[in-house]
């Protein structure tokens, strides 16, 4: 008997770790699926970077060095220095979504 309720009980925390693993993976997914790389950029580069990115972005660099910056950062010879949007929440393929906004803002 205590070894039926023991197995029930792994069951069920297995069945539970099982369903947060696919909520968390789900979560994830509608997080870079429903990603907006305008409005991302109008909240949080605009001020820097202008409204067509004008400023302090060079579309000459790579769009693997682009999307290095915005993920770890960059410290310019004088401020303001570019946050590192990795630690924010920012992942690789929104990265590449903005550097992609961000040019298309300078043609």
């Amino acid at each position: 008997m205590k070894t039926l309720k023991t197995m029930t009980l792994a069951t069920i925390v297995a069945m539970l770790v099982a369903g947060f693993a696919l909520i968390s993976a789900a979560a994830r997914a509608v997080k870079t699926d429903d990603f907006d790389a305008a409005a991302t950029y109008k909240a949080k580069c605009v001020a820097c970077h202008g409204a067509t990115a004008e400023k302090k972005f060079d579309a000459t660099l790579s769009d693997a060095d682009l999307v290095q910056i915005v993920l770890k950062g960059k410290k310019p010879e004088k401020p303001p220095n570019m946050p590192a949007y990795e630690e924010k929440g920012i992942n690789e393929e929104q990265a590449k979504a903005l550097v992609a906004h961000m040019k298309s803002l300078k043609q």
